[in-house]
């Protein structure tokens, strides 16, 4: 069990998602950074989509009830054990009743813990994610609070690691925090193209929805009244304000704004990491080009999955 002791600024549980029910009018809502979620869960032994806490930009303190194999990835976090502080990317081993205490985000706006067996809060409609627009999900369907408590999964069964592993993952080319983001995107139509011709600046008021920007206003095309079409995370807004939204985890499943193009997938983990103020462009891609990247983000990750689980089993004995 993990006790939450204090809350940080946005902290919910997430996993995958929750697919194939958007024609009923439910989103997807699950990990904004999929990639950093997906390694912190094979660091931490689990398979991929296994439950997981999202923190934002600043995080809480956790009690671990029980012995526990974790990892931390994503944004750039402070996080100790006493005075121990623990290192990001890198599978873990803390005993039980470790204090778990997060500060906040150096570089990144969001950061995961996975920890062996998964959250194991109650599954709804298919997945343990929280919705924080529906209210539904994870923990109560909420941010957690000081004094929750949640259930873990069946750890694995550990022989002989007694400490820190001595190896990591470097996430590389894969997030570039240190550098200004780009996001390609597929264009719906000609105009769309007049996104990449500026600098944009992240809203401080994006959420888990949509990524609100912030630059010389655009015009639409055709900027009367529209009828709702449907949106996906990844999907290109322009309100009638001029300033781009770009959809997110918890994207509505219709909308009646303007679209301009569909950011790919491989490039959204990256921008789930941009902190309010922080700079981005926009780079038209093909759809073909579109795929290739998905293919080349899908391939790696199945390839560090391999490494990973030769590392675990190696420190398993098995």
């Amino acid at each position: 069990m993990i006790e939450v002791l204090r809350a940080g600024l946005l902290d919910s549980v997430q996993d995958a998602g929750r697919f194939g029910l958007r024609h009923l009018g439910v989103g997807t809502a699950g990990a904004l950074d999929s990639y950093s979620f997906i390694v912190a869960n094979r660091l931490a032994g689990n398979a991929p989509d296994a439950a997981a806490l999202e923190i934002t930009l600043s995080g809480p303190a956790l009690r671990l009830r029980r012995a526990a194999t974790v990892a931390i990835c994503g944004a750039d976090i402070e996080a100790r054990v006493g005075a121990e502080f623990l290192p990001n990317w890198r599978t873990l081993r803390l005993r039980a009743d470790s204090l778990i205490e997060f500060g906040a985000c150096r570089r990144g706006a969001r950061a995961y813990l996975a920890i062996d067996g998964g959250i194991a809060t109650d599954a709804q409609l298919g997945s343990r994610s929280t919705d924080l627009r529906a209210g539904f999900g994870g923990y109560e369907g909420r941010a957690l609070r000081a004094g929750d408590q949640l259930p873990l999964g069946e750890p694995l069964r550990w022989t002989t690691i007694a400490g820190d592993c001595n190896w990591w993952i470097e996430p590389g080319a894969d997030l570039q925090l240190g550098l200004a983001a780009v996001a390609r995107f597929v264009p719906l139509h000609a105009d769309a193209e007049a996104l990449s011709r500026q600098t944009w600046r992240l809203s401080a008021t994006s959420s888990r929805q949509g990524l609100r920007l912030c630059g010389a206003p655009l015009t639409a095309r055709d900027a009367g009244q529209r009828i709702s079409e449907p949106v996906a995370p990844g999907t290109l807004q322009l309100p009638p304000d001029g300033q781009p939204i770009v959809l997110m985890a918890e994207a509505q499943t219709v909308g009646g704004y303007a679209r301009l193009g569909h950011v790919v997938s491989a490039d959204l983990p990256r921008l789930a990491q941009l902190r309010p103020g922080e700079v981005m462009h926009f780079l038209p891609v093909s759809m073909h080009e579109a795929l290739r990247l998905q293919r080349a983000r899908s391939a790696s990750l199945a390839r560090m999955a391999l490494a990973i689980e030769a590392r675990l089993a190696a420190l398993l004995g098995t």
